[in-house]
């Protein structure tokens, strides 16, 4: 199958074909085909959908992850944003997310999770009572895509919050994960940030996707689960 490697530095599309060596240190997203096999619905049939934001898939994967320390510089984490309607409390016990490995067959040991409040249209600080990604070993569908239950369920007031999730695996042994893309933005546009700027976009801290990662479309898919009152 042929694959499209986004460069992010160049900000251009470049083919790449072949084994999950045909890359030695990570890329910044992925292209590749879509297909209905791609999502996990294997979740707690008892909850009620929160929040759901499965649009059109663009086929596009965009890598939020953490290396191994050979590849600190390119850990890198991809957040989106939710609403809590006004008038209502949500109880979140789970976060499903679509995903795709490239550059390799995955899997991911665990992945992190964290929850922000809203502060100027980006993530501001985590969630009281969290201060740091939760680390959830999530039920992976063999592709990338993660159904993830909190250890402890997640009270959210009525407000604009930020949820990130990103993959914990080695790019030596598993390769990399990205995040899938749908075509349309809901809400806020996708934000992205990359401490280390090991892929040399100069987004060090919170930005537009879309500003870092060009070719990127849209916002993330993911759905929240868990009870409201």
């Amino acid at each position: 199958m042929s694959r499209l490697s986004l460069l992010s530095a160049a900000a251009v599309l470049a083919l790449s074909v072949g084994s999950a060596a045909a890359d030695s240190h990570p890329t910044a997203g992925y292209v590749h085909t879509v297909t209905k096999a791609a999502k996990n619905h294997a979740t707690n049939r008892s909850l009620s959908i929160l929040y759901d934001q499965n649009g059109t898939d663009s086929g596009i994967g965009i890598v939020s992850q953490n290396f191994e320390t050979a590849d600190n510089a390119f850990d890198a984490r991809a957040a989106d944003d939710f609403t809590v309607p006004a008038g209502t409390k949500w109880t979140v016990n789970e976060i499903d997310v679509t995903g795709v490995y490239f550059n390799g067959p995955g899997l991911a040991r665990s992945e992190n999770v964290t929850f922000y409040n809203d502060k100027d249209g980006k993530p501001g600080r985590a969630i009281d009572g969290l201060h740091s990604s939760l680390v959830i070993t999530g039920v992976d569908n063999g592709t990338g895509s993660f159904t993830m239950t909190l250890p402890t369920p997640l009270k959210l007031r009525p407000g604009k919050y930020w949820v990130a999730v990103q993959a914990n695996m080695d790019f030596g042994t598993g390769g990399e994960w990205g995040w899938e893309n749908q075509t349309a933005v809901a809400g806020t546009a996708a934000v992205w940030r990359n401490g280390g700027d090991g892929f040399g976009t100069g987004c060090v801290t919170w930005a537009t996707e879309t500003s870092c990662i060009p070719d990127g479309q849209g916002d993330h898919i993911f759905t929240i689960k868990g009870t409201a009152q």
